[in-house]
This record gives structure tokens, sequence and C-alpha cells, in this order.
């Protein structure tokens, strides 16, 4: 019996730990304002790079793929319409680099996460202009009840 107690305490420690590491995750991967303006600096910048038929260096692919974790990781969390342009600019850099898939990736990201936006008719045209078939985005039952003012 000593032995089950044992067992079950072990296993709430255990589980309270897990959450708590998961909790302060979500914490720490959320990103700034700040975060925010120095990738898009660094997004304009290696941009710039590109346009002025520079090579990137191995340390500017470096931060091109940190940027792209760090806007993955925050999407996971919670949708920021903050993150469009940074998703557009980093597709922009991928179709220019002939990096098909992620540039597929990023611009889909912004079709799926923030039609809403200003960028979506454009992520929409730079797939459709790289060959990619673009889908119409999938409408609830409640968004088609809405838009038909019932």
């Amino acid at each position: 019996m000593k032995k089950f107690f044992s067992t079950i305490i072990v296993a709430f420690l255990l589980i309270t730990a897990i959450s708590l590491d998961v909790s302060a995750a979500k914490k720490s991967a959320k990103l700034s304002k700040e975060d925010i303006a120095n990738m898009s600096e660094t997004i304009d910048k290696l941009t710039q790079k590109i346009y002025g038929r520079a090579l990137l260096s191995p340390a500017d692919n470096e931060e091109l793929i940190g940027i792209k974790i760090k806007l993955d990781n925050q999407m996971l969390m919670a949708s920021n319409p903050t993150l469009a342009p940074l998703y557009f600019k980093a597709g922009n850099i991928y179709k220019l680099r002939d990096m098909k898939p992620e540039a597929i990736e990023c611009y889909q990201t912004i079709l799926e996460n923030f039609s809403d936006t200003a960028l979506a008719p454009k992520a929409r045209a730079a797939l459709e202009q790289m060959g990619v078939e673009v889908a119409a985005p999938k409408v609830t039952d409640e968004e088609a009840e809405s838009d038909d003012g019932i």
C-alpha cells in the first residue's frame, strides 16, 4: 500500500513539474514588440543583401532560420497579426533564394492564419506566381451564416 501511495505522489510531482515547465515555456516564448522589431530589421537587412546580389553568409542563414523558428513557435501559442509582415518578408527571401518549400510555407501561414490582413491577397498572388494551386480558405458554418446575414 505504501508503494502505491509513493507511486501516486511521484506521478503527481512529475505532472506538476511538467506543467510548470510548459507554462514557463509559454511565457518565455511570447515575442515582445522589441523582438518583432529586431526580427523585422534583420529580415529587411537580408532582403537588401539579396536585392543587392550579395550572397548570404552562414551567419545570415542562421539568423533567417532563427527568425522562422521564433515565428513558428509563436504561432503554436497564439496567432498575432503583427507576425504577418514577418512571414511575408521571410517568404519573399526564401522565394528569391529559390527555396520554394520554405516560401510556400510562409505564404500559406499567412493565408491560413491572417486571411483578414492586406497581406493575404499578396501571399496568394506570390503562391500563384510560383505555380502553387491555392485552394479557397475553409469557411465554417458559423462564418457562412454570418456572411448570409442569418
